[in-house]
C-alpha cells in the first residue's frame, strides 16, 4: 500500500510537470501573437478647429513588408448623435470613393506616399460645423485588425452664427454689443 502512494504521488508530479510545460507553451506562444499584431495611433485626440478651415487628420500603423497592399483595408467614419458618414474607405487596397458620404464629397484627400509609410493623413477641406463629431478609423491587415478615434470639434464663425441664429457665442460682453447695436467700446 505504501509502494501505490509514493506511486501515485510521482504520477501527480508528472502531471503537473506536464501541465506546467503546456502552460508556458501556451504563453509563449499567445506573446508572439500579441507582438505581431496590429495597432493604429493616434498622436493628438482632439481637434478644435473653425469653419471654412482645412484640418488635417492623422491614424499611425506598422506597415508591415511581407504583406502586400491588397492585403490593406482602411474604413474611416465619423460618428455623431444623429448619423455615422463614412470619410475614406480603402478596400484591399483600392479607394472606394463610392462609399464616402455626399458630406465629404470632393472634400477629403488621402496622402498615398504617407499611406505606405504607415500613416493615414486625410487633408479636410472647408470643415462645416456638421463635421463636428468621433471619427473613427479602422484599419485591417494580414497583421490583425486595430482602430483609432479622435473628436473634432468644429465651431461656427461670429458672423455665421448671428445670420443663423441671431446670437454670438463670447465671453465679452461688449463685443456682444458692438455686435449687435454697433457700439463702440
Amino acid at each position: 500500500m505504501k509502494c501505490w502512494i509514493i506511486c501515485t504521488e510521482t504520477c501527480e508530479e508528472k502531471h503537473l510537470r506536464e501541465k506546467m510545460i503546456c502552460r508556458m507553451l501556451l504563453l509563449i506562444s499567445l506573446i508572439s501573437c500579441v507582438c505581431g499584431t496590429l495597432v493604429v495611433k493616434v498622436t493628438q485626440t482632439s481637434y478644435q478647429a473653425e469653419e471654412n478651415d482645412n484640418i488635417t487628420l492623422e491614424w499611425m500603423f506598422t506597415p508591415r513588408t511581407k504583406s502586400s497592399s491588397t492585403s490593406l483595408n482602411i474604413f474611416c467614419e465619423m460618428y455623431t448623435d444623429d448619423e455615422v458618414s463614412v470619410l475614406y474607405h480603402v478596400h484591399e487596397g483600392d479607394e472606394v470613393p463610392e462609399s464616402q458620404d455626399k458630406q465629404f464629397a470632393g472634400r477629403v484627400q488621402c496622402d498615398k506616399d504617407a499611406l505606405r509609410e504607415g500613416r493615414i493623413r486625410l487633408h479636410v477641406s472647408r470643415l462645416r460645423t456638421n463635421d463636428s463629431g468621433l471619427y473613427l478609423c479602422k484599419v485591417r491587415t494580414d497583421d490583425g485588425t486595430s482602430f483609432g478615434r479622435r473628436w473634432l470639434n468644429v465651431t461656427g464663425t461670429m458672423v455665421e452664427d448671428l445670420k443663423q441664429t441671431g446670437t454670438v457665442q463670447t465671453s465679452s460682453d461688449c463685443l456682444k454689443m458692438s455686435v449687435y447695436m454697433g457700439a463702440n467700446c
